[in-house]
């Protein structure tokens, strides 16, 4: 039995094969499968990197880090604004830049320094979320490639009918396989980031409720009387 090539991606394309198949090479498959394979493949790529970016910096620690919002809370309650100022000058997270905000328009009207607030984490959320709109990108194009693929593939097979005829139809297997792997990669390509797309969407209700929460801590203690920040999405 020989070894299965690593597809990254592609390594989907390997369910368990019968016996009769196990001597397919799915690479040499892959590298005749024309155009559509290519496209795929770049597609593959950008899944991947829009992946591993959203999974290291898509979390709450990246955010809405829980330690800024207690230490925030002190200061602003205590009143020491220079001091909050200097600590989320560097910081990169949503919640710093919200609370730099903060910061210098403490002045203004509560209920409208909260409002404004809303909004920001609003634009923050959908900031976040619009860079994982390649994946969905990814799972609607994938598939589409590999069915244009499988029509050229098929396009090939009935040329090959036209002037040979029925005869022999291993003349037929080229195109036939060509069209079947295109559209078995595009379908492996867009099934798992249509699942990754859907989990960085619950992921980002749960981080928009934590920064939520953050924010109102240090809202509840200005001075004025306790405020609600407005659902952010």
């Amino acid at each position: 039995m020989s070894r299965l090539p690593r597809l990254g991606l592609f390594g989907l394309l390997l369910p368990a094969l019968p016996a009769s198949a196990q001597g397919l090479n799915i690479a040499s498959e892959l590298l005749h499968g024309g155009m559509g394979i290519v496209a795929i493949g770049a597609l593959s790529v950008l899944a991947l990197a829009v992946t591993f970016e959203r999974l290291v910096n898509f979390r709450i620690a990246k955010v809405a880090p829980a330690e800024l919002a207690a230490e925030a809370e002190t200061l602003w309650r205590a009143g020491r604004f220079d001091q909050l100022r200097e600590r989320v000058a560097d910081g990169d997270s949503s919640l710093a830049r919200i609370l730099g905000w903060m910061v210098e328009q403490r002045h203004l009207p509560a209920e409208k320094l909260a409002a404004r607030v809303a909004e920001m984490a609003g634009v923050e959320l959908r900031l976040q979320q619009q860079k994982a709109y390649a994946l969905n990108v990814v799972a609607t194009v994938a598939p589409i490639v590999g069915l244009l693929g499988t029509v050229i593939g098929m396009i090939e097979s009935f040329h090959v009918i036209a002037f040979n005829g029925m005869g022999d139809p291993t003349l037929l297997a080229g195109g036939i396989s060509k069209a079947l792997v295109n559209t078995a990669a595009g379908l492996s390509v867009a099934l798992p980031s249509l699942a990754m797309h859907h989990v960085f969407r619950n992921r980002m209700v749960g981080i928009g409720i934590a920064l939520e929460r953050q924010l109102n801590r240090v809202l509840d203690g200005m001075p004025a009387r306790t405020l609600e920040v407005v659902h952010a999405h």
